[in-house]
């Protein structure tokens, strides 16, 4: 067995990976100890991308529409469509949209190739979709892309808000530092979000700021702070340039924010009495139409404090993905040049002069709204998407599915053969998965970590640079794509990012420049910058000093009373984007096996909605359904839907049809968070669910969500009519009970006598419950039959239930040891529990990769509401 150290595939938390390889894409995964970000934790996705190697699902060959070519009859159609584009329309009908899911050298490959050698600027990355409006702060405050913060400022804060940051689910090693903070030293956390999130149940104080509310919130406390005389002067005179009238704009209106007087004087107090704070903010700031203003405001607050470049201190800007940060280091984004130059002719020239490149771009390139609107217009007519679905992730989807659906030529690079963009590509290229890449990827702290290949490439799958650069060789730039490995495409980024800087960019990766490929093989983590870039007190602005950028509170929606709700989108704990990945692991489909639409319980009441049931929800741009949980975490008038769920999970539960194409003018983000929005029930003539070791074709016009499980698959069904239930089942040995007085119907299938096992015990095929009017049993003990070879009888399956009952432990909890809601509570009952740590010590919830303990605090809090009080 070959241990392998590297880079988890997930969120810009970086979690360094000691990867066991005990067989063919059979791989144990545990947390390195030894990298400096997770220091051996791993949250729940990245303890199981075990489950996820495999090579279910993988492109394996090029393919040419439905056939499958070789790499050289697909490479020579993809660079004649692209010569061809070019000498027809021009550079700029040609566009690359890439992904945080490349490693940097595929990134830099990519750019390269497109601003340089095709002489467009048209490459925009889904990182648009997730953090360009931190970017675009970054720049207008500092001069350049920096993250003034490292990780090691979570665990020396005295406070630290969280804006717009779910932390306990989308980035839990982050939050276990910050949960380690608050134990050691008493550090203080507040939680601004609209939604009471698992997080803001842990923190010290929850302030419900409304949807796009931050920047009043912000601009109040920078003036509450200078009312209080706490404006670090001496600062803001050496280092920061301030525009005129900059405080006569400024108001206290927390009213704006949409919080009360209580909560604004409590988190002001905090900030008052906190020198050392850090502000981390991500997408529930980031995804807005004033995304980028909400980053300034933020960082002004810092600025004026002179909470900046400090141990302890900063705006933190937290990315999504693994490579979000290598992206924007290489020049991914369309409104950037490589090593965070921009499009003055000075920087043009520079990267022609350093490309030795036969043209340049001329300017900016197509932000990502933009870029498929054009290719909606026939502007741009040769596409190609690397490592990403934007049928899925792009908002106003329908739209972006119609447009790819027009284009003349849209290439796939992809490790997933079947994905809703790839439906639409005239050639399909098979990439490298995340257990087969070797190259770098930077994390949201600006730490550069190693990826490695823990097994040989999938069938025909190439690495992305790899095949970037065949075609730039074919298109004739063979001498400056004339790389033979991952390591020399490094190399070269360094050497760029080092060339003329002369210490006017703090991007300089000039000490990683000239390694040799053994030393590139064995690199160390490595922050550049150091933890903290600013701590000279030098920005990148002309003159060395920073800048405080005026922000004006956005103007207060108009209410329509035809989408009088506003819905907020996001994540789910346990899985990852559209799900290719983690979408193949039975553990982690445990958390939430359907799309749940969160609704307060004052306009489930108002709308008819009822807890458990489907109900439609209703935008300008789209509808789709969704199963109601009716929750008090929402504040009235606001809803909320994950993200993640596809045309391959469900027919519907399609959460990016919903939201508009409005962006932020600045960054070209779209506003995900904040769309007007309209719901009611949806009632169907019948619900039911299958269980299966093979998944069915599903018939149209019906709600359906499937979801791995051990041995096979579980797929909620319901709708309206009849349905043709046999068309569902495999062959095998069947019996069956039905009940006309409630239309209820259950089937249980086993295999046929090939499939069974030197018993005679023909394994579980299928179990389908139907009913029309009746109830629904458990799944849980149901769909773990299909990985028993057991002699379960019929009817014990019919019935729903063992012949011996065995306890109910309720919806999961936690993922890692399969604890579910009832067996903890039982055990804080019964054993008296007082703490995470005791239910841990139990029943060891909670003591892996630790994404459950916010919703284990929560049961806590639970049963010590409802506990009796003790007499005398």
């Amino acid at each position: 067995m070959t241990t392998i150290r590297t880079t988890c595939a997930y969120c810009g938390v970086g979690c360094g990976i000691s990867a066991t390889v005990t067989g063919d894409h059979a791989v144990t995964i545990a947390g390195d100890a030894a990298h400096p970000a997770n220091f051996g934790r791993l949250c729940s996705k990245g303890s199981h991308l075990g489950e996820t190697v495999r090579l279910d699902g993988r492109l394996l060959h090029p393919m040419i529409g439905d056939q499958q070519a070789g790499w050289d009859t697909a490479l020579d159609l993809v660079t004649r469509a692209i010569t061809d584009t070019v000498a027809e329309h021009g550079p700029d009908s040609v566009a690359f949209y890439v992904s945080g899911q490349l490693l940097t050298e595929d990134y830099y490959a990519a750019n390269k190739l497109m601003k340089g050698y095709i002489g467009s600027a048209n490459i925009d990355t889904n990182s648009r979709l997730c953090m360009s409006s931190a970017v675009a702060a970054h720049n207008r405050a500092f001069g350049e892309d920096v993250v003034p913060c490292s990780y090691n400022d979570l665990e020396e804060a005295d406070l630290i808000l969280l804006v717009g940051s779910n932390t306990a689910w989308c980035h839990p090693v982050i939050w276990q530092r910050i949960e380690a903070a608050r134990e050691r030293r008493g550090t203080k956390i507040v939680v601004i979000d609209p939604r009471r999130t698992e997080t803001a149940e842990q923190a010290n104080l929850h302030v419900p700021v409304a949807p796009d509310g931050d920047v009043a919130l912000f601009n109040s406390l920078l003036a509450e702070m200078r009312v209080r005389k706490l404006i670090d002067e001496d600062y803001l005179g050496a280092h920061v340039d301030v525009p005129d009238h900059f405080w006569q704009g400024l108001t206290i209106s927390p009213a704006l924010a949409g919080i009360d007087e209580a909560a604004f004087a409590a988190l002001a107090d905090l900030v008052a009495a906190s020198p050392r704070m850090v502000t981390l903010f991500s997408q529930g700031a980031n995804q807005s139409v004033c995304g980028t203003d909400k980053g300034n405001a933020i960082i002004n607050l810092h600025l004026a404090m002179g909470r900046i470049g400090r141990p302890g201190t900063g705006p933190f800007s937290i990315t999504g993905q693994p490579n979000a940060m290598g992206g924007r280091e290489v020049g991914g984004l369309a409104n950037m040049l490589a090593c965070h130059r921009g499009f003055d002719p000075d920087d043009l020239d520079w990267a022609k002069r350093f490309w030795n490149s036969p043209t340049i771009c001329s300017g900016p390139g197509l932000k990502a709204v933009d870029l498929f609107r054009a290719v909606d217009e026939g502007k741009v007519r040769f596409l190609w998407i690397m490592a990403t679905n934007p049928a899925v992730s792009m908002p106003d989807a329908n739209f972006v599915r119609a447009a790819l659906a027009k284009c003349p030529m849209v290439v796939v690079s992809d490790c997933i053969a079947d994905t809703d963009t790839a439906r639409f590509a005239h050639v399909r290229l098979p990439a490298l998965g995340w257990s087969e890449k070797d190259g770098t990827v930077t994390n949201s702290e600006r730490l550069i970590s190693r990826q490695r290949a823990l097994f040989p490439p999938a069938g025909e799958a190439r690495a992305d640079w790899a095949i970037v650069a065949d075609v730039a060789r074919r298109m004739g730039h063979g001498d400056a794509f004339a790389w033979s490995s991952s390591a020399e495409v490094f190399d070269e980024f360094c050497r760029q990012t080092a060339f003329e800087n002369n210490g006017a960019r703090k991007l300089d990766l000039s000490v990683w420049a000239g390694l040799s490929g053994p030393e590139y093989d064995d690199l160390a983590p490595r922050r550049w910058g150091g933890d903290s870039p600013f701590a000279d007190r030098r920005f990148t602005h002309p003159g060395g000093r920073a800048r405080m950028i005026a922000v004006d509170v956005p103007h207060a929606r108009e209410t329509d009373p035809a989408f009088p709700l506003t819905l907020n989108t996001g994540r789910y704990r346990d899985q990852w984007h559209t799900m290719t990945r983690t979408g193949l692991s039975p553990r982690l489909s445990q958390h939430r096996r359907e799309p749940l639409l969160e609704v307060h319980p004052l306009d489930a009441e108002a709308q008819g909605l009822s807890d458990g049931r489907l109900a439609a929800v209703r935008t300008p741009h789209g509808h789709s359904l969704f199963r109601v949980k009716v929750t008090d975490a929402q504040r009235p008038g606001e809803v909320f839907v994950p993200m993640h769920w596809t045309d391959r999970t469900s027919s519907a539960g399609r959460c990016n049809l919903l939201p508009g194409p409005a962006h932020d003018p600045v960054s070209g983000q779209p506003g995900f968070k904040n769309s007007p929005a309209a719901v009611e029930p949806w009632r169907g003539d019948w619900r039911g669910f299958l269980v299966c070791a093979e998944r069915p074709a599903l018939p149209d016009g019906i709600y359906w969500t499937a979801v791995q499980q051990d041995g096979g698959w579980l797929i909620e069904l319901e709708g309206k009519g009849t349905i043709d239930l046999d068309a569902l089942l495999p062959e095998g040995d069947r019996i069956e009970a039905f009940d006309a007085a409630r239309g209820t119907r259950r089937v249980v299938v086993r295999a046929l006598p090939q499939a069974q096992d030197d018993r005679g015990v023909g394994q579980l095929a299928a179990a389908l419950y139907f009913t029309r009017s009746g109830a629904l049993p458990p799944r849980d003990w149901i769909a773990g039959q299909l990985a028993e070879m057991t002699e379960t009888g019929a009817g014990a399956l019919l019935a729903a239930r063992p012949a011996e009952p065995e306890p109910d432990r309720g919806p999961i909890v936690c993922v890692c040891f399969n604890v579910g809601e009832y067996t903890i509570r039982d055990a804080i009952a019964r054993q008296g529990l007082e703490s995470v740590e005791a239910v841990g010590a139990a029943l060891n919830a909670g003591t892996n990769c630790g994404s459950c303990r916010p919703a284990i605090a929560r049961l806590l809090a639970e049963h010590s509401i409802h506990e009796p009080a003790a007499t005398i």
